[in-house]
């Protein structure tokens, strides 16, 4: 990790604002929560939670990166227990550093903050949700891209940063025809090989089963043909892709780049909006390989602080976009303004 004693070029100024605006079953995981067994936490400030609206919040936020337009579209959220999170560190720790940051203990709550790039002709869209087949609160991606005055038609690429059910299940309509006719796909070759190896289902363990069928079914999606990526590869032009496995053996972020300006999209490559920067190191229940996604980790944060590059992360607070900071052998994300 390079040190980083003077502030990222252009941080400050890298975003402008434009138009206004995986592991075991949900089942599984409940019943994983409610035997895990009960932590002791050290004295901490309470909770200052804020309640939902009665009615809705904005759900899509456009800014510009160099002279493209960046939109992020919400595809809803979720909610998986906290017991999942750094799996590889003390659990008490864990729940005191949830505590510390006025998180919930037992709950984690997942934003699902979807990059679309208009880039000319070009509308990529970066991972399709998970339509009606995951949780009832998310499945949204459609109706908020209505909302920008874009239907599924108007997508002309998408990309898929790897296979698990809140990235790819909603590439299927409910007739099971694709969602997004018009467009090309695209998607890890590693990722791609992986979810369709021989006997893979008979390997994960029962719990993951669903999450291989699931993904087999979207990558074969009737009247989806692949065009397969490695690193470095271009979807367009300024658009290209990331090899940073380790939350599945081929995941991929995806790099937008005009002029100086740049914004990465990291899937989940950081799936926490303070664990995956202020302990790096700590790895969760839905990585295939923790340690192998904790270096693809420290990576990506020791390039985006180092080089002012901006990042979004899908499960981060909406809309999720943001800087990096490096503080000794850690980081901090710093979110970006809403500029109106």
């Amino acid at each position: 990790m390079s040190a980083h004693p003077t502030p990222p070029r252009r941080a400050s100024g890298r975003l402008s604002t434009g138009r206004s605006g995986a592991g075991p079953s949900r089942r599984d995981l409940l019943m994983l929560a409610a035997a895990a067994p009960a932590l002791a936490l050290p004295a901490g400030p309470a909770r200052a939670s804020l309640g939902a609206p009665a009615a809705g919040n904005p759900a899509h936020f456009s800014f510009t990166v160099g002279d493209v337009t960046a939109t992020i579209v919400s595809d809803g959220y979720f909610e998986i227990p906290a017991s999942g999170l750094g799996v590889n560190a003390d659990p008490k720790e864990v729940q005191a550093f949830l505590a510390a940051h006025y998180l919930s203990v037992d709950q984690t709550y997942s934003h699902t903050n979807h990059l679309l790039i208009e880039k000319g002709a070009d509308r990529i869209l970066v991972d399709v949700g998970s339509g009606h087949r995951f949780f009832d609160t998310a499945g949204r991606l459609v109706a908020n891209l209505s909302a920008l005055g874009l239907s599924p038609e108007d997508i002309t690429h998408v990309v898929i940063t790897h296979a698990h059910p809140d990235h790819i299940w909603g590439i299927r309509d409910e007739f099971d025809e694709p969602l997004f006719p018009e467009a090309q796909y695209f998607m890890g070759e590693v990722e791609h090989g992986y979810w369709l190896s021989d006997g893979l289902v008979d390997r994960v363990a029962p719990a993951e089963q669903q999450f291989v069928v699931g993904a087999i079914n979207a990558i074969q999606a009737e009247g989806v043909d692949w065009t397969l990526l490695n690193d470095g590869d271009e979807v367009v032009p300024g658009v290209s892709v990331i090899a940073t496995p380790g939350h599945t053996p081929g995941h991929l972020s995806v790099r937008l780049s005009d002029g100086d300006d740049s914004l990465i999209a990291l899937g989940d490559s950081m799936t926490h909006g303070w664990i995956s920067f202020a302990r790096p190191d700590w790895y969760h229940s839905v990585d295939v390989d923790g340690p192998q996604a904790a270096a693809s980790r420290r990576r990506l944060l020791d390039m985006a602080a180092s080089d002012g590059i901006a990042v979004l992360g899908y499960h981060f607070p909406f809309p999720g976009v943001g800087h990096v900071m490096a503080e000794g052998d850690a980081y901090r994300f710093v979110p970006a303004l809403w500029k109106f």
